[in-house]
């Protein structure tokens, strides 16, 4: 599992952002894909929420991935 951490310029960024920035998804529709079927936890949950407003702290994983926001 590839580990990184992810510093948010503002008060938080959309999961469906943060799977293009750190190159987990390659377009908008991949990374919403992506959430709808499951395949994102954020803080240990499944989120399904496209536009999950995420902040400072959060953790989410993916089936490879693992970020840590600042």
């Amino acid at each position: 599992m590839k580990e990184q951490t992810f510093k948010i310029e503002g008060e938080y960024i959309e999961l469906i952002q943060l799977l293009k920035a750190t190159g987990i998804a390659q377009t908008g529709g991949h990374a919403k894909m992506i959430v709808e079927n499951g395949e994102v936890r954020r803080n240990g949950q499944i989120e399904l929420r496209k536009r999950a407003k995420l902040v400072s702290g959060d953790e989410i994983i993916t089936t490879n991935h693992r970020i840590k926001l600042l």
